[in-house]
């Protein structure tokens, strides 16, 4: 079957099965959503060796270790992928749900009913914990799915993806409700998001390069995540212990995420108490320092960085540090150089946390805590299909609300317009 009918045809049924999945109950929801979990945990040796193949193929192509970070999977991560199927399960479902009831003079009664979107496609890059988080929150949320992961975790994304729809299958949830595009080839791509007729939603996942690509060529509406230049602010007024701890988390943690920070901003007025000690432990972590004229003049050793460098996501153990005068110092290069992702400042001025949160305007604002925390899991969401950088319609990690949209629903008791 040529490349272009395939993937009409997966599309076809994934429209076909969204009226049906959206009758599904929660509790048949949950089942399923729980089963995927144990099936995730027994079938960890058939995941990992396919990981395996994607590991050696990576490795023989010299790729980075940020991306070998994130094509790697492991017993532990599994288990996380297990835990946020549970999760999912566990949250309230919102389809259905109604919102915003009132009563009108002539006596209607007028309000909104939380929907499923419809077909969701998901194209992504290196991540093979996305194939299950994205069939976890699309079933909960009664949305069919259809997955093209990228080509170097093909044989990973295929291993999860079988096991998850065999259960789909099993417990007799709408053929077409799971799907994936099983091939590496390109081309799959420009297909997939010219199947408007049928998909109502793409959402892409990985670097730059690949949403500007997405958002160029769909005819699809897609929600955005171009990158992640995420700042943490270091106050005047902060306490210095907290912001060492948070500061060395933001960026070593797990430094090829993009809620990792990429610019330490720092007040003159604590810089030379703070950076001494925050560089030491950045260098005892292996962290590569890019400062400003003013950070070279406060601890030596460190290269000079250029404007460039404030623009880039390094999603690896290099951070840019920047001294500022003040607190709108640090909101205006945010603004200049930010993503719209992730920001916070340490801080224990109450008035300066309020003016950071009001005029920072990213999906996510932070007062005293790392950044890393822009997670779906981690806001209690179970996991998440997406953090999107943009303002419509959704913002920030993309839960279970944010995969559905909502109809206007009337209750009249015989009402006539005059």
């Amino acid at each position: 079957m040529a490349l272009k009918d395939e993937i009409l045809k997966i599309s076809l049924k994934a429209k076909s099965a969204a009226h049906d999945l959206a009758l599904l109950s929660s509790g048949k929801k949950n089942k399923v959503l729980r089963e995927m979990a144990c099936g995730l945990r027994k079938n960890s040796g058939s995941i990992l060796s396919a990981n395996r193949k994607d590991l050696l193929a990576a490795e023989k192509r010299g790729l980075s270790s940020a991306f070998m970070e994130r094509l790697t999977l492991n017993p532990g991560r599994i288990i996380e992928m297990a835990k946020s199927l549970e999760a999912i399960a566990g949250l309230t479902d919102p389809v259905g749900e109604m919102i915003n009831m009132r009563r009108r003079p002539n006596g209607l009664v007028i309000g909104k009913m939380r929907v499923p979107i419809g077909v969701i496609g998901i194209i992504y890059e290196s991540r093979p914990n996305v194939t299950s988080d994205c069939i976890g929150l699309c079933l909960k949320s009664s949305n069919s799915v259809i997955l093209r992961g990228g080509s170097d975790a093909i044989n990973s994304n295929l291993a999860i993806f079988k096991v998850l729809s065999s259960i789909a299958a099993k417990n007799k949830i709408p053929d077409g409700s799971v799907n994936i595009i099983p091939t590496a080839e390109r081309k799959a791509v420009d297909i997939l998001l010219k199947m408007d007729e049928y998909i109502d939603l793409i959402i892409p996942r990985g670097g730059e390069g690949l949403i500007r690509e997405v958002a160029a060529k769909s005819r699809i509406p897609v929600i955005k995540h171009y990158k992640g230049v995420c700042h943490i602010y270091v106050d005047e007024f902060a306490d210095i212990d907290m912001a060492i701890n948070i500061s060395l988390n933001a960026k070593v943690q797990r430094p090829s995420t993009c809620n990792a920070m990429e610019t330490l901003l720092v007040n003159k007025k604590i810089a030379g108490k703070f950076l001494p000690v925050m560089i030491n432990k950045f260098k005892k972590a292996g962290v590569e320092i890019r400062g400003c004229p003013l950070t070279g003049r406060i601890v030596s050793g460190i290269k000079i960085a250029k404007d460039k460098d404030f623009h880039t996501e390094y999603l690896d153990l290099i951070l840019s540090v920047k001294i500022v005068k003040d607190i709108d110092e640090a909101i205006r290069h945010i603004a200049k150089y930010g993503t719209m992702h992730s920001d916070s400042i340490i801080t224990r001025n109450p008035r300066n946390a309020f003016k950071f949160l009001k005029e920072v305007d990213s999906a996510a604002v932070y007062v005293n805590a790392s950044t890393r925390f822009t997670d779906g899991y981690q806001f209690g969401l179970g996991a998440e299909m997406g953090i999107s950088t943009g303002k419509l319609h959704a913002r920030g990690p993309m839960g279970l609300e944010e995969l559905t949209t909502y109809k206007y629903i009337v209750f009249g008791e015989g009402q006539i317009r005059t």
